[in-house]
Parts: C-alpha cells; sequence; structure tokens
C-alpha cells in the first residue's frame, strides 16, 4: 500500500510549524508562530507534525552521491559534483551549504517538535502515552540520521539537542566527531523498544525497530565501532522480519514494494507524491536525461559466472564481454552494445541500447550534454510503467535494505578478526540470491581476503544506490580510486570486424579526477556559514 508517503507529502500546517526560513545556520526561529498557539492540541496534530519530520529524509537523488566516486559520474560538465572530483572545489560551492543547511533544518525541527510534543497530552490526556513515546522515536531517529551525514561528510560538527534563538546560535562551536558518534549510538538504543517490528495497513512505511537497528549499526560501522556495529546488524538478523527479495531485477520495481527485503524508504506515489527519476536518469532514446553515467570501473568489477574476476578467468570473452557474468551487472545498469556483432540491451521502447560514436541512435555519445558520457546507464528504478509518464514515477526509494544488513554484519566480524563461518553464510546468502546465483566464496580465507570479499560485494550489490561515496571515504581509498581520467565502455566502432585489434575504449576528456587525501576525506565548512559563525572553525587546508 502507498497511502503513509501520500500522508507525508502533502503539505501539512505542521510543515509552517516545524521549518523556519531563517537564513542562519540552525534556524532558530520558527516561521509561524501564530500556528504554535493553535497547535499540539490534538493526536492528529502530533501524527501531522511526526509525519512532516519524514518529508526531510533522502530520496532518490541520493544516487548522485555515486556520481563522485570510481563507480559513477554526470553527463554535465557543469555539475557541482564534477568540480568536486576534480578536487577544484572550495568552500563557497553551494552544494556544502546545501548539505549543512538540510541536516541542520531537519535537526531543529527535530528537536522543536520534541520539546512541544508532550503539550498533546496537557491538552488531551487520552491520548496514549506509548504512542507519543512512538513518535518521539521516529522523530529522534531523523535527527540521528542526520548527524550520522554530517559527521560523515564534515567530521567534527555541532551538537545541539534543543532549540537556540540567533545569538545563541551565533557562539557554537564544532564539537568532536566522536562524540557524535556516542550520542547517535545512544539514541538508537533509547528509541529501538520504542517502535515496533512491523506495522500495517496504512502505517506501512514508517521507521521501526529494524531501521533503528540498522543506521546503529551503519553508523557504528562509518565509527568504526567493529563490535558496536556486528551486534547491531545481528539484533536486525535476529528480529525475524526481513530476507532477501528472491529477484533482484525486480528490487527497485513496483513489484518489490514493501518487501521483506525494505527495512526503509522513502515512500512515493504518482500523481500525489511523485518523482521524475525515469525523466532524470532512462538512457535519452528513452526520452530521459542521464544524470548518473556508470564506468567500466564499475563494468569490470562484476565476476564472471565462475566467480572470478575477468582478468583471472579463461572463459572471459572480451568479444563478447556481457556474457557470463554476475547478473547483478545487468540488473543494475543497461548493457551497451558492444559490437556489430554483439548488440546492447533491448529498450522498453524495442530500441536496441547502442551509445557507440557514429550509431544514430538517441543514446549515441558525445552529442549533447543529456547522453551518457561513458556509455552506461543506470537500471535500478528505472521502469518500464513510466515510460509515458517519466516524471509522474512513484516507485519507493530505498533507504536501508537487509542485503546491506548482511555485508554491514560481515564486515564488522571482519575488522574485529571475529571470523566464523556466520561471516561466509551472511556474504553467500546475498551471492545466492535466486536471479544471482553466484558461486558461494571460499572456505578459510584470512582477514585481508575476506576484506576484499566484502568490499567488492558491497560495490556491486549496492552500486549506484549512494552507499559507495561514504564506504570509499571510511576505507580512505578515495586517494588511490578517485584520480585520473574516466574509464567509459569498450567497443568495436561500427562497421569494423569483431577482433580484439578493433577494440577501443573510452575515455571522458571531460573530467580529470584529483583528491587530496590531505584534505578532500571531508567537505569543507560553508564559507558562509563561519561568516555568521566565526567561532566554526574550518576543515584542513580549506
Amino acid at each position: 500500500m502507498k497511502i503513509f508517503n501520500i500522508k507525508l507529502l502533502i503539505p501539512l500546517v505542521s510543515v509552517l510549524v516545524l521549518v523556519s526560513c531563517e537564513k542562519d545556520l540552525l534556524n532558530t526561529e520558527p516561521s509561524n508562530e501564530l500556528s504554535n498557539a493553535n497547535f499540539w492540541k490534538t493526536q492528529k496534530d502530533a501524527l501531522n507534525a511526526v509525519n512532516a519530520m519524514y518529508a526531510f529524509l533522502p530520496d532518490y537523488n541520493e544516487v548522485e552521491w555515486d556520481r563522485m566516486t570510481d563507480i559513477a559520474t554526470t553527463n554535465s560538465p557543469a555539475q557541482q559534483t564534477v568540480t568536486i572530483e576534480r578536487g577544484e572545489h572550495d568552500a563557497s560551492l553551494s552544494r556544502f551549504k546545501s548539505n549543512w543547511d538540510g541536516g541542520y533544518q531537519a535537526i531543529r525541527a527535530a528537536n522543536y517538535f520534541l520539546e512541544n510534543i508532550d503539550k498533546v497530552r496537557e491538552e488531551d490526556p487520552s491520548v496514549s502515552q506509548d504512542i507519543i513515546n512512538r513518535y518521539k522515536a521516529e522523530v529522534r531517529f531523523v535527527r540521528a540520521f542526520f548527524y550520522v551525514r554530517l559527521t560523515m561528510l564534515f567530521g567534527n560538527v555541532p551538537l545541539i539537542t534543543r532549540t537556540l534563538n540567533i545569538e545563541e546560535s551565533k557562539e557554537i562551536t564544532r564539537d568532536p566527531q566522536q562524540q557524535i558518534w556516542d550520542f547517535v549510538a545512544t539514541e538508537f538504543d533509547e528509541i529501538k523498544n520504542e517502535l515496533p517490528k512491523a506495522y500495517s495497513g496504512n502505517d506501512i512505511g514508517r521507521i521501526t525497530k529494524g531501521a533503528a537497528l540498522s543506521m546503529k549499526a551503519r553508523a557504528m560501522l562509518y565509527a568504526g565501532r567493529w563490535n558496536e556495529a556486528s551486534v547491531a546488524a545481528k539484533e536486525v538478523m535476529d528480529l525475524g522480519e526481513y530476507e532477501l527479495y528472491p529477484n533482484f531485477k525486480d528490487l527497485f520495481s513496483y513489484e518489490a514494494e514493501n518487501s521483506n527485503e525494505i527495512i526503509l524508504d522513502r515512500q512515493r506515489a504518482k500523481d500525489v507524491a511523485a518523482h521524475n527519476f525515469f525523466a532524470s536518469h532512462a538512457p535519452v532514446s528513452l526520452n530521459g536525461s542521464v544524470g548518473i553515467c556508470p564506468t567500466q570501473t564499475l563494468a569490470n568489477a562484476y565476476e564472471t559466472v565462475n566467480g572470478l574476476p575477468i582478468g583471472e578467468d579463461n572463459s572471459y570473452n572480451p568479444l563478447n564481454p556481457y556474457a557470463n557474468r554476475d547478473p547483478r551487472m545487468g540488473y543494475t545498469m543497461f548493457i551497451p552494445t558492444f559490437s556489430d556483432d554483439v548488440p546492447g540491451d533491448v529498450l522498453f521502447n524495442g530500441q536496441v541500447y547502442d551509445p557507440r560514436p557514429d550509431s544514430g541512435t538517441g543514446d549515441e555519445i558525445e552529442v549533447d550534454f543529456y547522453r551518457t558520457k561513458t556509455g552506461y546507464s543506470i537500471k535500478k528504478y528505472i521502469n518500464e510503467e513510466e515510460l509515458n509518464d517519466r516524471s509522474n514515477g512513484g516507485v519507493n526509494f530505498i533507504l536501508i535494505r537487509y542485503a546491506d544488513v548482511l555485508l554491514m554484519y560481515a564486515e564488522a566480524k571482519i575488522e574485529m578478526g571475529s571470523i566464523d563461518q556466520s561471516v561466509y553464510d551472511a556474504i553467500n546468502e546475498i551471492r545466492g540470491r535466486n536471479d544471482v546465483n553466484m558461486p558461494a566464496i571460499a572456505q578459510g580465507l584470512s582477514q585481508a581476503e575476506l576484506r576484499k570479499v566484502v568490499r567488492h560485494e558491497r560495490m556491486v550489490e549496492l552500486a549506484l544506490e549512494g552507499l559507495r561515496f561514504f564506504d570509499l571515504r571510511r576505507w580512505k581509498t578515495a586517494e588511490n580510486l578517485m584520480k585520473g581520467v574516466i574509464p567509459g565502455m569498450n567497443y568495436i566502432p561500427i562497421g569494423e570486424p569483431t577482433e580484439a585489434s578493433a577494440i577501443e575504449e573510452l575515455t571522458y576528456g571531460g573530467t580529470t579526477r584529483a583528491f587530496n587525501p590531505n584534505r578532500d576525506y571531508l567537505f569543507p565548512i560553508p564559507q558562509e556559514e563561519r561568516i555568521l559563525v566565526p567561532s566554526l572553525e574550518q576543515n584542513p587546508n580549506y
């Protein structure tokens, strides 16, 4: 059912109460004090207010984080993500202020909610304390979610747990990152038992106990607190509420919405709470505009069906490079035509996906800024049902899914040196999904070997879902992977014979990546914020 998301995204009077238009750091003054005088009277007020908080959660544009990784880029050199890829950014870039403001708007709204929600029971004692506690837990989850995001992006950030007036906000300072991790760990622990394991009917899509535990696992993984991460992930696994969806191919479609793999998503609905992901990211020959371009790096990462890297399997045929590969490759991105003899995917409108130069198709590279710059296009979340209504998408966007929990559990156990059969089982469960059916990983691997395995699985399983960006930064591997030209597809030009000597390697010359390890693992504190709040120290080398 998709009723809850409608409630979230219809404009509510509570949004006026919760979200301010002030331009200072923490949006300290409510934009509608008159509403506050008339609000917080009934359970309906409380429900509207907590529903409004869900609108702060990220949406399908989360995939764009992966444009700043080794597995994808953008089709437009004008995008600010390209400035970051090139290492040419500074604190004046508006994206950084958007990330900062977006996080603190949500946090300020959460604090305001928590300071006022108890007024409802004062006005109407018949409202259950249990329901008030649940609403508080949902809002505390959103606040903790954004503290995880902010500290991953900016490092030390102000930890604010109450609404501030303008003068107070001008004197805040940055708190140590470890204090942020302590705070979110405690928050998730305290709210988990106030949240139900599952919902039904119109409440499907709300924050659950499993979501709180999963976000704690993610936060503790990011913090390098392996034991806490593994314990939280194992609690999710032991809830008995989640399992992998049988078909990876359909996981990002209408068919799989609200399945048992989904722990938390951003609920959407055609006509009422729609998105334009198809219009923004589908191939141009489907009348889309390729907003995210997977790279050859990602394509090369998918193993052969024998479970081996393509460079280590003699059965791999470079003249038919997409055959006999991990099926997740073809479920994640549209496969381009390789040669006249090896056509690409047949698209929803019957056209063959052929982005090769001089192909004359809508997808031919380098014709305009709307087309892929690498030859690849995302397939996740591109659904045929939206072909004729491209800006009226209704597919929910997944924020947390069970496969991620299994991989977090495995990674945490590997990093803490507590390697047992459960680590192999978690990874192999994902590889053994019905329509993936990749070979189980070998037994008896070393910690270093298993670390490589789990990082590979995160790369190919979670590709183009917005998590790679944060993985590269916590692993401190971006300095090695985010440099040089961006590799595009291998192909044989039109009219050339299908032979090895004819293979050409496409590179996107519009962006040469650079990454300064002494600076770029963190974003700069936005320049405008430091003008408003001089006590905010800048990150190193900005």
